[in-house]
């Protein structure tokens, strides 16, 4: 099958993991320290988990893993918000599946659904769009949530619906930038990054000049990586030969997908829609200039906040859950003191074990539970 086996030959894993470490022992050598390379993507984090790959690399490379889950990232207020809006007499609350279980202060979506409120999954903004027009007497309101990937499906629905006419609908926008963030990590005084694999998708709508500011002003290489074990093996690998060779470059290894200049016509259409909100508060990252986005004023008859009431609040996640140092890379998913005990994919405390993207669910599903106890005993010495 044509971009899937020939990305999984072990014969080509091997050799790449031998120029991998070539190339390890020489910049370890040069630098006197290990690396750490961040990826950004929650779907990078899986396929690494999913393969082994972070126990074929080299001890002295640590793979980071990054904030790159639009889900992981909600604050608890904003799932708040989502509740009260669901629970509104004559409204239809529409979501992606992986955020119905994203615990709010007082309850989930899906605790919600079971409380009376019609929650209901779908599969893309266009089918809420079909339930507005289905049911003309109730308020359908779609969660809009992730990162420039989710975009243009949303500005596209939201540009369909007005062609139509369809005033019963409406957008509860809580769509967020890469860019931005990936600022307030090399701002952070926690990590000491060296290098990063970009995020697949998000680049094949925005493209790769946006990055090139992390090459040009902080000095770290980007390779933009596939998802198949090859494609982030050869990525970790193209991210060293930079630094061996004393460059700072943005490279594009996904290049089978993510075109230099992204989709113009997803931009465009996120363009029209969108704008940037001044700020916007993520979980453990805090409030990050410019890093979410709001409908225009144009299509003010389409936004739910405006349609409804919200309560707009700012709720702390609980002491015991520690994801945010998980989404910042201080820490591992099972250094957090509740992972796999208080915190399980049945009985999540915090998003990153409810999400399929979410870097504790992948340590969960993936990563070796037998080994826990020594490894926070170790941690804890």
């Amino acid at each position: 099958m044509k971009y899937v086996d020939e990305f999984r030959d072990p014969d080509k894993a091997r050799t790449l993991l031998r120029e991998i470490e070539i190339l390890t022992a020489a910049v370890v050598a040069a630098r006197g320290r290990a690396l750490q390379i961040m990826e950004v993507c929650g779907g990078h984090t899986h396929s690494i988990f999913k393969y082994g790959i972070a126990d074929l690399l080299p001890a002295e490379i640590e793979l980071v893993h990054g904030p790159g889950c639009p889900v992981c990232v909600l604050p608890m207020g904003r799932v708040d918000d989502c509740v009260a809006i669901a629970e509104t007499p004559g409204v239809i609350f529409t979501t992606f599946g992986d955020a119905m279980r994203v615990p709010g202060s007082r309850k989930s979506l899906l605790q919600a659904k079971a409380d009376g409120a019609d929650v209901r999954m779908v599969y893309s903004p266009l089918d809420a769009l079909k339930l507005a027009r289905d049911n003309p007497g109730r308020e359908v309101v779609f969660f809009g949530l992730g990162f420039e990937t989710t975009m243009p499906s949303t500005a596209f629905t939201v540009l369909q619906a007005e062609a139509d006419g369809t005033a019963n609908f409406s957008l509860f926008c809580n769509h967020i930038t890469i860019i931005p963030t990936i600022k307030a990590i090399l701002d952070s005084p926690d990590l000491h990054l060296d290098g990063f694999l970009g995020p697949g998708h998000v680049s094949m709508v925005i493209g790769m000049k946006p990055y090139d500011f992390i090459a040009r002003h902080y000095r770290r290489p980007l390779v933009v990586a596939g998802f198949e074990p090859l494609d982030v093996l050869h990525s970790v690998w193209l991210v060293l030969k930079q630094m061996a060779e004393g460059r700072c470059e943005i490279e594009n290894q996904y290049g089978r997908i993510v075109p230099f200049d992204g989709n113009p016509a997803a931009l465009a259409a996120i363009s029209q829609v969108f704008e940037l909100r001044e700020f916007f508060e993520w979980r453990g990252l805090g409030s990050i200039d410019h890093s979410g986005v709001r409908m225009r004023a144009a299509y003010a008859r389409y936004d739910a906040e405006k349609k409804f009431a919200v309560p707009a609040l700012r709720i702390a996640d609980p002491k015991s859950c520690q994801c945010g140092e998980v989404l910042k890379g201080v820490i591992k998913p099972w250094q957090c003191k509740v992972f796999g005990t208080a915190c399980t994919p049945e009985r999540p405390l915090g998003a990153l074990m409810v999400s399929s993207e979410g870097a504790c669910a992948a340590y969960y599903q993936y990563g070796d539970p037998d080994g826990l106890r020594e490894r926070r005993a170790v941690g804890a010495a």
